[in-house]
C-alpha cells in the first residue's frame, strides 16, 4: 500500500464523515478527507464520484446546484438521515476491526 493509498472498504468511511462536518462540493469533500486525515489519504474524482452517486440512491446524500466562493456552479452534497445512521453504522464497524486487529498485531 501507498501512502496516501485509500485501503480497501474505507471510501465510503471517509466520505460519509467529511460531509457529516458540513455540505460539500466534490473537490471540498476531497480536500477535507486530505485534511482530516493530516496528508495521510487522498480521494480522487475518479473514486468519489461514483460513490457519491452510490450514495444518492441509497438516500445517504442529497445534492443541490449552488454558487462556490469562486461564484462556480457546483453540485453540494450533504448527508441524509440515512446517511448518519450509515456513518453511524460504518464508525462502529471500523472501530470494532481496528480493536480486533490490534489484538492480533499485539498478540505474542
Amino acid at each position: 500500500m501507498q501512502p496516501g493509498e485509500v485501503l480497501h472498504g474505507t471510501l465510503d468511511l471517509l466520505i460519509l464523515r467529511a460531509l457529516s462536518l458540513e455540505p460539500m462540493h466534490g473537490w471540498g469533500i476531497s480536500d477535507r478527507i486530505q485534511q482530516i486525515s493530516r496528508g495521510a489519504f487522498r480521494v480522487g474524482q475518479g473514486s468519489l464520484y461514483p460513490a457519491l452517486h452510490r450514495f444518492e440512491k441509497r438516500d445517504w446524500v442529497a445534492s443541490l446546484w449552488k454558487a462556490t466562493d469562486n461564484n462556480r456552479a457546483a453540485r453540494y452534497y450533504e448527508l441524509t438521515a440515512a446517511g448518519r445512521r450509515a456513518l453511524a453504522e460504518q464508525t462502529e464497524h471500523w472501530r470494532y476491526y481496528v480493536r480486533a486487529l490490534g489484538f492480533v498485531l499485539d498478540a505474542s
